[in-house]
């Protein structure tokens, strides 16, 4: 049997907005695109387990998601700066 998630995810009225055109813009990165459609699924009350297959990804980032949201709010959904060289694109 499921468990729920011990991050509940309760949404402003501004970030559910921001969370709605962020999920929306075809112009956004689809990581944030992603993202934002898990936070958006998990604040209608779905488990983990039921979001993961509605968006075709592990369980596990669901719940990696849910708790960086449930912590730090939107400034959690950034990714976390990586050691190492940047990546460089040539012109």
């Amino acid at each position: 049997m499921p468990r729920h998630s011990p991050f509940p995810i309760v949404l402003t009225g501004r970030e559910q907005g921001v969370l709605e055109d962020m999920a929306r813009k075809y112009t956004s990165p689809y990581f944030m695109v992603v993202r934002a459609k898990a936070i958006l699924l998990a604040a209608k009350g779905l488990r983990n387990d039921q979001i993961a297959d509605r968006i075709a990804l592990p369980r596990q980032i669901i719940s990696k998601w849910r708790k960086r949201f449930f912590e730090e709010r939107l400034d959690g959904l950034e990714n976390l700066p990586r050691p190492g060289r940047p990546p460089v694109f040539p012109p």
